[in-house]
């Protein structure tokens, strides 16, 4: 029972917070789960849980980068330009990690993804 309120809470605040907010919600929740694989890299679990955040992280960012280039898109050309540099670089990490899983490299994502959302947050 107590799920299905949460359920319909949950709901009701994605209705209701401005798109900005998401966003930056969803680059949170990327974070926190890249930085549990951080700290519990030595877990027999590491390569599920490692595999489930770069694959949310990296559609998180393709989303954004979707959504940047959308002829629509009303922000000006040099920030789409610079964040879809961003965006390439998160992806190209993304693969190293895939390639060569190592715990610290996780760190930049986590910092890209806190500093974006916290940019996002400051902008509402």
């Amino acid at each position: 029972m107590q799920s299905k309120q949460l359920q319909a809470y949950q709901t009701v605040e994605k209705a209701t917070l401005p798109p900005r907010e998401i966003e930056a919600q969803v680059l949170t929740r990327a974070a926190r789960k890249l930085k549990e694989c951080q700290k519990g890299w030595d877990a027999g679990d590491r390569v599920l849980k490692l595999d489930e955040a770069l694959k949310f992280n990296q559609r998180i960012w393709s989303i954004f980068q979707a959504e940047v280039g959308n002829p629509k898109n009303p922000l000006p050309t040099k920030l789409k330009i610079n964040f879809l540099r961003l965006s390439a670089f998160v992806d190209k990490r993304i693969f190293e990690i895939i390639a060569h899983p190592a715990a610290e490299k996780l760190s930049i994502l986590i910092t890209i993804n806190e500093n974006i959302a916290a940019g996002l947050r400051d902008a509402t």
